[in-house]
């Protein structure tokens, strides 16, 4: 048997758990659904306060029991790790306090992954666990524009994040998708430009357009604040491009390779060894 560390009262407490029930599902597009959870738990819910706000879901693995309600530190605590359940990573869209709910949007491709497949048969009563939320971007009043890069993956905490944008920003914002169809609407101030980038059914993780995009971009005047998260390979791209090409400073970056195209995700963070959100 796997010997476990006993989790502590700090690691409890700066990665607390929420206890979730679907509210709704939502079709979005073709390839993205919003599940809409509340209930008595969203009382244990910490909004940390950052746009960029992002949860580690847990999903059961098949054919193990687990105490009830799901505790996940009690789980990890006694149980080897082998058993413990699989985590997802998932940027919160937005949360209405008052209604007790929060939105987190997924990408479907059919039954392809863990999270994507859950989150498209997901009905009302259905349980939502996870841990956080973390987070580390908000807007920067101070900057003179904004760049966002991203794509489907990246998508809702674009969206949250132009949403944040004061009335008077002024930026750019590439997303890439699968097609058309998977255009959304955002509420993005008037000064702000949203590129769409159909990818016309390439896999993602295997075009160029995002980076691109955004190398060949007519740059605003002014000091730039970038926010460029998605696939790895397009991340480390894009790195050349914002800090060698135009000689950004760390400070004004947001960079984040937080999926790799043909790795789970359990597989990719433990190469990483890196907190979400970290350049």
């Amino acid at each position: 048997m796997t010997s476990v560390p006993a989790a502590t009262s700090a690691t409890r407490k700066s990665r607390p758990q929420t206890n979730l029930t679907v509210l709704r599902r939502e079709e979005l597009s073709p390839h993205m659904v919003r599940i809409v959870a509340g209930g008595d738990g969203f009382s244990g819910y910490i909004n940390n306060g950052y746009v960029d706000r992002y949860v580690k879901i847990a999903f059961p693995q098949p054919g193990v029991e687990y105490p009830q309600p799901l505790d996940l530190w009690a789980v990890r605590e006694t149980m080897p790790r082998e058993l413990w359940p699989y985590t997802r990573t998932y940027t919160v869209r937005w949360v209405n306090e008052a209604a007790h709910e929060l939105a987190i949007d997924f990408v479907i491709h059919g039954d392809e992954g863990l999270a994507g497949p859950w989150a498209a048969t997901a009905r009302p009563g259905d349980n939502l666990v996870f841990t956080g939320p973390g987070g580390g971007y908000n807007p920067d009043p101070a900057a003179d524009w904004h760049l966002f890069a991203g794509d489907e993956a990246a998508l809702p905490a674009i969206a949250a994040a132009l949403e944040a944008l004061p009335q008077d920003a002024r930026g750019l914002a590439f997303v890439e998708v699968d097609s058309d169809a998977e255009i959304q609407a955002i509420a993005a101030p008037a000064g702000v430009t949203i590129a769409w980038l159909p990818r016309g059914g390439v896999a993602a993780g295997s075009s160029e357009l995002l980076v691109n995009a955004v190398r060949d971009a007519q740059w605003l005047e002014g000091r730039v604040q970038v926010f460029a998260h998605g696939e790895r390979g397009y991340m480390k791209a894009l790195r050349e491009v914002l800090f060698v090409q135009r000689g950004l400073e760390r400070g004004q970056v947001s960079l984040s390779g937080y999926w790799a195209k043909g790795r789970v995700e359990d597989d990719f963070q433990a190469e990483k060894k890196l907190p979400i959100g970290q350049v």
